[in-house]
C-alpha cells in the first residue's frame, strides 16, 4: 500500500497500524531477496561446475550427464548443491612466473616522447565543433644507446713570475696508468669486456676500429698488466681473510700458456680457492704445474694457515704424490685412505675422484683421503 505524506492519519492508532504494515512488507521484501540470491548462488556454482568441464583440465572434468542428475535432484528436494573446496596450494611451493611479455625495471631512465594532433586535426570531422582533451595512451619500447668514445683534454695552467724567478704548473690528479692515454672508464670497459664477458682483446681491437680509434692488442694487454698491479692490495686483503676459513675449497684448472722460451704451448693451472660462509671470498692463483711448490707458497704467503684444505683431484695424479710428501713431515699423523665416487664439475662424463683433506693446525700436518 502506497503512503501519501501529505494526507496521513491524526489518530495515533492508525498511525501504529500502518507502520506495522510497512515493516511486514519489508520483511516478506527480504525474505524473497535472500530465496532470489540463495537461487542465483546454486546456478553460479553449476556454471562453474559445467565451464571447469568443458574447458578445464582432463583430471578436473567430469561427466556432463551425472552432473546434471545430481543438479536435478538437489533441486527437487530444495537443497543447495555443495560447493567444492577451493584447492589448499602449497605455500612453500614458488609461483610459476606469468608467460607473456614482462614489465621493463623502474630503475632505468625513462625520457618521454609526447605524440599530439596538430592544431589544424583537433576538430570534429562530423560537427567540426573543437576537440577536448581527455587523457593519453602511454606504451614502452626498449632502446639502446651504443657506447660512445670521447676525447678529454686536460691543460693544466702555467704561472710565471713576472721577474722571472719561477714557473709553476697546475698538477693533474693521478691517472690509473702513468702517461698513459687510457682513462678510468676505458680501462674497467676492457677489463670486464675480457674477464668478465669473456672478449678477448683481439676483438675489442676490432670493435674500437669500427669507432675510429686504432688501439692494438698489445697496449690492451699492458693496461692490463698495470691494472693487475692497482689491484694487488685488494687481491692481498681477501687472500688474507679467505684464509682464515675453517675449510678451504680448492680446485685446479688446466689453462694454455704461450712463452718465450718453449717453441710450443704449455699447460698452466689455475688454483681457486674459496671460502667457507663466514669468510665469502673466492681467489684465484696460477702455477707452471700440479706440483707441490704452487698451492705451498699460497698458504704460506699469508702466515700461518690453521684450518683444513680440501681438494679434489683424479685418482693417483698431480698433487696427491705431493701430499704424500708433505705427510712425512709429520710423523705419525692418522691416515684416512677411502675413496668415493664424485662426479666433477669440469666433465660431462662421471668419473672416479678422491677428494683429499689436509689438516693444517698447531700440532702438526695432516691428510687423508675422503
Amino acid at each position: 500500500m502506497a503512503l501519501d505524506p501529505d494526507n496521513l492519519p491524526h489518530d495515533a492508532a492508525a498511525l501504529r497500524q500502518m507502520l506495522l504494515s510497512t515493516m511486514a512488507q519489508l520483511d516478506a521484501t527480504r525474505e524473497q531477496l535472500a530465496a532470489k540470491e540463495h537461487e542465483l548462488q546454486r546456478v553460479q556454482h553449476w556454471l562453474e561446475q559445467l565451464l571447469r568441464h568443458r574447458y578445464g583440465q582432463k583430471r578436473e572434468r567430469v561427466d556432463e550427464n551425472q552432473l546434471f542428475l545430481f543438479a536435478v535432484e538437489l533441486a527437487s528436494l530444495g537443497q543447495e548443491a555443495p560447493r567444492e573446496p577451493k584447492p589448499n596450494h602449497d605455500a612453500g611451493r614458488p609461483a610459476t612466473p606469468g608467460h607473456g611479455r614482462q614489465r621493463l625495471p623502474k630503475s632505468l631512465e625513462r625520457r618521454r616522447v609526447v605524440y599530439d594532433l596538430a592544431a589544424a586535426e583537433r576538430h570534429c570531422p562530423e560537427c567540426q565543433s573543437e576537440l577536448r582533451h581527455i587523457g593519453e595512451e602511454i606504451s614502452e619500447r626498449l632502446e639502446y644507446i651504443p657506447a660512445s668514445l670521447h676525447v678529454i683534454e686536460e691543460a693544466c695552467q702555467k704561472y710565471a713570475c713576472t721577474k722571472g724567478c719561477t714557473v709553476i704548473t697546475a698538477a693533474k690528479p693521478p691517472a690509473p696508468v702513468e702517461k698513459g692515454m687510457a682513462g678510468p672508464g676505458l680501462l674497467a670497459h676492457v677489463a670486464v669486456s675480457k674477464y668478465g664477458d669473456h672478449l678477448p682483446l683481439h676483438r675489442q681491437e676490432s670493435i674500437f676500429a669500427r669507432h675510429g680509434v686504432e688501439l692494438s692488442r698489445q697496449t690492451m694487454c699492458d693496461w692490463m698488466r698495470q691494472c693487475a698491479e692497482l689491484v694487488n692490495p685488494l687481491y692481498d686483503l681477501m687472500h688474507e681473510r679467505a684464509l682464515r676459513s675453517k675449510v678451504v675449497q680448492t680446485d685446479n684448472a688446466p689453462v694454455p700458456v704461450l712463452g718465450p722460451e718453449l717453441p710450443h704451448t704449455r699447460t698452466g693451472r689455475i688454483w681457486t680457492c674459496v671460502g667457507d660462509a663466514a669468510h665469502p671470498y673466492t681467489v684465484s692463483d696460477y702455477t707452471p704445474n700440479r706440483s707441490r711448490a704452487g698451492p705451498d707458497e699460497f698458504l704460506a704467503s699469508s702466515g700461518e694457515f690453521v684450518g683444513h684444505w680440501r681438494v679434489s683431484e683424479p685418482v693417483g695424479r698431480g698433487i696427491g704424490e705431493a701430499s704424500d710428501r708433505w705427510n712425512r713431515r709429520s710423523a705419525g699423523a692418522p691416515r684416512n685412505r677411502c675413496h668415493r665416487v664424485a662426479a666433477h664439475p669440469r666433465h660431462r662424463s662421471c668419473r672416479r675422484e678422491s677428494v683429499r683433506w689436509f689438516s693444517f693446525s698447531e700440532k702438526g700436518f695432516h691428510s687423508g683421503l675422503g
